[in-house]
């Protein structure tokens, strides 16, 4: 059996822009990416704390560095600069896999800088 667990999360990210016209996707600053291990075009799953709206997109690099967090297409409607966002992936595990997985975290200030890494 499989469960579906979460993988990685870039927690309290500030939105720097938005695009509604851009193909779709989210921009990530690539070191974020690399941190929580996330990979360019995976699914993930955003929920913004500023106006409760949860969506599903798929990550693309933003240049190392940064900081930038981009709500491309459609998604730029449901946030605006200057919300908060929490980003997630999620995996599959057996059970056995789960006793000894561990999510990797990143926590953001308000200027989107790293201020906690977990599981790293």
């Amino acid at each position: 059996m499989l469960k579906v667990i979460l993988g990685s999360k870039i927690h309290r990210a500030i939105v720097t822009d938005g695009d509604v016209n851009y193909e779709g996707s989210m921009a990530i600053d690539e070191e974020f990416l690399e941190e929580a291990g996330i990979t360019p075009y995976e699914k993930i799953l955003v929920g913004n704390q500023t106006n409760g709206n949860r969506f599903e997109t798929y990550a693309i690099r933003a240049p190392r560095g940064s900081r930038s967090i981009v709500l491309n297409g459609a998604v730029a409607h449901l946030g605006k600069t200057g919300d908060r966002l929490t980003i997630m992936t999620f995996v599959h595990l057996t059970l056995e896999q789960i006793k000894s997985h561990t999510p990797k975290v990143i926590v953001l200030n308000d200027d989107n800088e790293i201020i906690s890494r977990r599981g790293i």
